[in-house]
């Protein structure tokens, strides 16, 4: 706890048994709210408001967050999910200095991964299968698309009958819950078009075209994926598949999470090497009276769990015990496998702690008979076992708190005996992209692999520090632009403050020579500090602490910017160092430097034969343009070479050294930096820069092409304005008389075609003033101009 003053003294204190010494006025301590008080407040989902945080025992933390289901590549919503985390799991520790012990468990038994294991597996086997040829594939394609469309116009009149029958009923949640699902299930259905008009294609192909067997195969995969597991899926029995499945993207999850910078936690589990641990914890929880066997499964008694006091769905309250938990909802908790079981259970919320295995699923020997773990028991399990009997911390992403966080309380508790197995719950809000839950369901997903080949894990580090934890927030080139924006102000100030320090500043004056001035940023300096503070113990306020750190950065901007400025290096160093502290709190720098981002590893091009060689060849141009102006030639010609040299030599040779150039009108500031970075900006200022001066020639070519066609219009004599096959017989000045077929020109026909020869007249005669009697010669030039635009864009597009 770290207290706060009011800026007011209190009654003196005087000294006890000692007459040497004299009163003392101790300053006033701030009890006005938790923060001033030095507490550190904690959105917690159990209460729906912020709490102070308070550990079970001492200044330890047991913190547990539910991994990923380890079936497919983790996106940026995982991504969102697991930063968040890291970010206040360093700011728990690295600046309030908690002793943390953090868990993290990846689910390797699940519905999801069985059925992907298995539709990957069975793909696999008719990929190879040599005597299903292109043919018997059109035909199985097909089959498989006509079974999906069903399949979803079903889903789609399922919905909508529901979304009526809570309409009559005016039950506004179940009837918001319905309109979701209709608007998911719309965006699944578009995603549907897309794959038939995919695999329709793939289908018209020849069967003799190279790679017809393997694009109609890559067109259907997922159609054929659902098909074959209907038909097929119960033949895959081995633990080696579902296995194999698992630990793939469980390696890829973890290397993602090292790509980002996330901390590795200090436990990691998982659930396929706790399955005896389970049953143990489900058979206890049967002789506790709180569950009961089914046809081999085993399901928590929800009534009976009630009856002895326990509370149902204490993080999404949905009545009495649960009872307004909808059919939608229990169908999340059951799996993607499940379906049927209503008959086994007492009580339709009933969920179940232990599942029998069908065919096609992995199992394991048991008590209750051949099964395996229901998705929630795993949590409470491992997170008991690790960290004790009670929580103090366990997280997860929004959509985690019911079925899934609130059946691991409930089960927990069952066994466990207490009414809180969990002190305080977090949970991340969503992430959306265009309007809709990123979902791998839906489609709409972006992997953290894909977004790491267009941004940096600081970037994306930063783009979440700017946003609050727990709320939702949206995924764009708008929010990814703010936090490379960010990104390039702190950027901007550390080589600012670095060009000052690098300065020998002992042999000016060190003192305050600014007055007001220096003050008003010492002032400012403690001020800053004091807000990240304080929104740090606010709910992990990273949003407005970055907002701090940014304006006394402009602060400190503005007092650089002061006319005669001579600033005090120390302060600004001071400052400079603050916001790296934080920024390192934050994971978004990783260095022992004091402050800046650091210039990054040594680079392909450090050595010094990379540096010389650059001097070299700089120097030898700049003396090649001298040269060339002392024996006559063009100096302005000269100089402008050698500037360019100079340009060249900042832009394009010494960003691949890591030394990045800065002129400003003080001077030229330099600071090394990581040339990976620098080359990326390169690439990406080039690919901006291309990509405007393609729209530029593209107008460019629009305008000319236009101005070539009128010319080549205006080319025409008035009087063979009208000499086409349309007429036989004109006068002498070119108005036609009469028509192909014999029949006069009508008089209204006459009057429109003598004034659109009297419009030809001036057109023509401008023409020849604009040519100067040589329309062939504008032409021609003109003509030359659309021709060179279009060998422009020819080159730019290569």
């Amino acid at each position: 706890m770290s207290l706060s003053g009011t800026g007011k003294f209190k009654e003196p204190c005087c000294a006890s048994g000692d007459s040497y010494r004299h009163s003392w006025y101790p300053p006033e301590i701030n009890t006005s709210d938790p923060i001033a008080a030095g507490q550190l407040l904690m959105h917690n989902t159990l209460t729906g408001k912020k709490e102070p945080f308070v550990p079970m025992k001492e200044r330890h933390v047991r913190w547990y967050t539910c991994g990923p289901t380890v079936y497919d590549s983790s996106h940026v919503g995982h991504a969102r999910t697991y930063l968040s985390f890291d970010i206040m799991r360093r700011i728990m520790t690295d600046y309030f200095h908690y002793n943390v012990l953090f868990q993290i468990n990846t689910t390797d038994i699940d519905d999801k991964i069985i059925l992907r294991a298995r539709q990957n597996e069975l793909l696999r086997q008719l990929e190879e299968d040599k005597s299903v040829g292109y043919e018997k594939l059109v035909g199985l394609s097909k089959e498989a698309l006509e079974e999906a469309k069903a399949k979803s116009d079903e889903k789609k009149v399922t919905i909508e009958t529901e979304l009526e029958e809570v309409t009559a009923k005016k039950d506004s949640r179940r009837r918001t819950e319905q309109e979701g699902l209709l608007e998911q299930h719309l965006v699944k259905r578009k995603n549907l078009d897309k794959d038939e008009k995919n695999v329709l294609e793939a289908c018209s192909a020849s069967p003799d075209a190279e790679d017809a067997r393997a694009n109609l195969f890559v067109a259907a995969k997922s159609v054929l994926a659902e098909k074959l597991d209907r038909e097929k899926g119960h033949l895959v029995t081995d633990h080696a598949v579902f296995n194999a499945h698992a630990r793939k993207y469980e390696r890829e999850f973890m290397e993602d999470l090292d790509a980002l910078g996330i901390r590795e936690p200090d436990i990691l589990t998982r659930v396929t090497e706790y399955v005896p641990q389970i049953i143990a914890f489900v058979e206890k929880i049967i002789d506790n009276g709180f569950a009961y066997k089914s046809n081999g499964s085993v399901y928590l008694d929800l009534d009976a769990f009630q009856a002895a006091g326990h509370n149902y769905r204490k993080l999404s309250p949905a009545g009495p015990g649960g009872a307004a938990t909808s059919a939608a909802e229990m169908a999340e908790g059951e799996g993607a496998l499940g379906g049927g079981e209503a008959s086994e259970k007492r009580n339709p919320n009933d969920f179940a702690l232990w599942k029998a295995s069908k065919a096609g699923e992995p199992a394991w020997e048991s008590s209750f008979g051949p099964g395996r773990p229901g998705w929630h028991i795993e949590c409470s399990v491992i997170a008991t076992d690790i960290l004790g009997e009670v929580l103090d911390i366990h997280s997860g992403g929004e959509d985690l708190k019911f079925p899934h966080h609130d059946n691991e309380m409930a089960q927990s508790e069952a066994c466990l005996g207490c009414q809180q197995w969990v002190n305080y719950f977090t949970h991340t809000g969503h992430l959306h992209i265009a309007g809709l839950k990123m979902s791998k369901s839906l489609k709409n997903f972006v992997t953290i692999r894909q977004s790491l080949e267009h941004n940096t894990a600081r970037q994306l580090r930063i783009m979440f520090l700017l946003q609050a934890w727990d709320q939702p927030m949206n995924y764009s080139d708008q929010t990814v632009e703010d936090a490379r924006s960010k990104e390039n102000t702190f950027k901007s100030f550390f080589r600012a403050v670095q060009s000052l320090v690098r300065d020998d500043y002992l042999s000016q004056e060190v003192g305050w020579r600014m007055g007001d001035v220096d003050h008003k940023l010492a002032e400012a300096y403690l001020a800053a500090r004091q807000s990240v503070h304080d929104n740090l113990l606010d709910n992990f306020n990273t949003k407005d602490a970055m907002g701090a750190l940014l304006k006394i950065i402009n602060e400190a901007n503005a007092y650089l910017r002061t006319p005669n400025a001579q600033p005090s290096t120390l302060l600004l160093r001071a400052i400079a160092t603050y916001v790296t502290e934080i920024l390192k709190v934050f994971g978004v720098i990783d260095g022992a430097d004091d402050f800046g981002f650091g210039s990054g590893g040594d680079g392909a091009g450090s050595g010094s034969e990379s540096y010389i060689g650059a001097m070299v060849s700089f120097r030898e141009n700049v003396r090649n343009a001298a040269l060339a102006a002392a024996k006559g030639g063009d100096t302005e010609a000269a100089i402008q070479a050698i500037l360019k040299t100079c340009d060249g030599l900042r832009d394009e040779i010494l960003p691949g050294l890591g030394i990045r150039l800065e002129d400003r009108p003080a001077g030229t500031l330099w600071n090394l930096e990581d040339p990976a970075v620098m080359l990326k900006e390169m690439a990406e200022k080039a690919a901006k820069d291309k990509e405007a001066q393609i729209g530029k020639l593209e107008k460019q070519l629009v305008a000319r092409t236009k101005e070539l066609e009128k010319v080549k219009n205006s080319m025409v004599l008035p009087k063979d304005l009208f000499r086409t096959d349309e007429f036989k017989e004109w006068d002498e000045t070119g108005v036609p008389t009469t028509m192909a077929n014999g029949d006069s020109v009508s008089g209204g026909q006459l009057k429109k075609k003598k004034k659109a020869i009297a419009k030809q007249e001036k057109t023509y005669k401008d023409l020849m003033e604009k040519s100067g009697n040589d329309p062939q010669g504008l032409l021609d030039s003109t003509q030359k101009e659309v021709d060179g635009i279009k060998k422009k864009l020819d080159n730019l597009s290569l």
